[in-house]
């Protein structure tokens, strides 16, 4: 069935899809972690420097200011980047699933044809 093997490529094609996607924001939430980090080290050198480490005080430095609102930003798109995760890992669930019930379908067929 020409049908049942087209529609085993698409599930075929879904699931890597999901994959590729998954692995991206897996990407994208190891690089923002690193950067964070390194922003929080460079906001430690900075305080060390100046010798204030209260971020309220009038004389805290600006970059160190400037450096913690980008490692804060960082953190909520890191947050926002684990609920796309979980979500693209059960999107990848379902594709495998109907993969598979997809590709056993065509195997029947294929059993069901070759006694015939």
């Amino acid at each position: 069935m020409k049908s049942r093997e087209s529609l085993v490529r698409l599930k075929e094609f879904q699931v890597k899809e999901k994959r590729r996607q998954l692995s991206q924001i897996q990407l994208m939430m190891s690089e923002f972690e690193r950067m964070s980090k390194e922003l929080e080290s460079q906001i430690a050198i900075e305080e060390k420097k100046s010798g204030i480490s209260d971020s309220s005080h009038f004389a805290y430095p600006t970059f160190a200011k400037a450096a913690r609102q980008r490692a804060d930003n960082l953190t909520v798109s890191i947050r926002e980047l684990k609920i796309q995760q979980d979500a693209a890992e059960l999107a990848l669930e379902e594709a495998e699933a109907e993969f598979a019930k997809a590709a056993a379908l065509e195997e029947r067929d294929n059993g069901i044809r070759l006694r015939a």
